[in-house]
């Protein structure tokens, strides 16, 4: 199939797993594919996907439960016919945040993926992880997951990938897994960097004065912060808490997560959910994407997301230099 077939009749197809609130799947959608089923057994999640995605069917449940074969049934695909497998398994037990467990249960979830994807056999696939999956012992986990997914049929680059460098106001480093078919005798390869790094103040500037405090104990402590500061630098800092970060304006903002909570890098407050959308790229120019529940279930949701836009870079990548060269 020539590359004007590809973008003019059909969108490439995925399959998306553990696809939480469908940071992934917002990707694919900015970059023209269609997802054909997204997996999550998250409630909270799979709400605010089905908010975003209502076209979509989602498999609410446990993975392990999930067959290759009703795969099939909801899709309607047969063997080596899906353009991309997506995955992003838990990477609790990966991160660096956290305590590294070796034998944390989330650490083997990927099992559970390869197990789909040889039996889908898609042409591409792309795996997600925290950059914690390379060091120290974890680096057993790593080349584990690289034999598996290479013993699958599959040529296999693996690289560390910054959402800073692709649209997106947020440093937040990624292990991106990407395969391609060896059948189909074109080389995996990751897309270049397409952005200079977005500062907080030039993508988040625009809200300075109309967003009002909430009263969190964040937001009271904001002000012995200076930008660039954390908590736990303060001496004789006035709460226990130590995982308080006031932003720098003229950088991008650290990765978002529970810890450290952030603090706007003028303002004496909490930031707010408008703004971590926007620093995490679900909200920019006119895609908006829409949340569900309370601040904290929004943050987290967030938090445990891929970037749209990185995702989005990464699936135009794959479109246009590995799906449009196949016949």
């Amino acid at each position: 199939m020539n590359s004007q077939r590809m973008t003019t009749h059909r969108k490439p197809k995925v399959v998306s797993t553990f696809s939480g609130c469908g940071g992934s799947s917002y990707g694919y959608k900015l970059a023209g594919y269609e997802v054909l089923l997204a997996v999550e057994m998250d409630t909270h999640a799979v709400a605010t996907y089905q908010k975003n995605f209502p076209d979509t069917p989602i498999y609410y449940g446990d993975i392990h439960k999930l067959s290759v074969e009703k795969i099939f049934d909801i899709t309607g695909l047969t063997p080596g016919e899906l353009d991309l497998f997506d995955g992003s398994p838990p990477c609790q037990g990966f991160s660096t945040a956290g305590a590294r467990d070796f034998c944390d249960l989330k650490n083997q979830l990927y099992h559970e993926y390869v197990r789909l994807l040889r039996g889908l056999y898609p042409k591409t696939f792309v795996m997600e992880n925290v950059s914690g999956m390379v060091k120290g012992n974890m680096k057993i986990i790593f080349k584990d997951i690289l034999t598996e997914l290479k013993n699958s049929g599959y040529d296999v680059r693996a690289k560390l990938m910054n959402a800073q460098y692709y649209n997106c106001p947020t440093s937040r480093q990624r292990m991106i897994f990407i395969g391609v078919r060896k059948d189909l005798g074109i080389p995996a390869s990751h897309p270049k960097p397409q952005t200079k790094p977005i500062t907080c103040k030039n993508s988040i500037g625009h809200l300075e004065g109309k967003i009002k405090p909430n009263n969190s104990s964040i937001t009271r402590y904001a002000k012995y912060l200076r930008p660039g500061q954390k908590s736990g630098e303060v001496p004789n800092f006035p709460t226990k808490t130590r995982d308080i970060y006031r932003l720098l304006p003229n950088k991008p903002c650290p990765t978002i997560t529970r810890k450290p909570q952030l603090v706007h890098y003028q303002e004496n407050r909490e930031l707010d959910v408008k703004e971590l959308s926007i620093l995490q790229s679900f909200t920019y120019e006119d895609n908006k994407f829409k949340w569900i529940g309370s601040d904290n279930q929004v943050k987290e949701r967030i938090g445990n997301s891929v970037p749209p836009n990185l995702m989005k870079a990464i699936a135009e990548h794959i479109r246009v230099n590995i799906l449009e060269k196949t016949s």
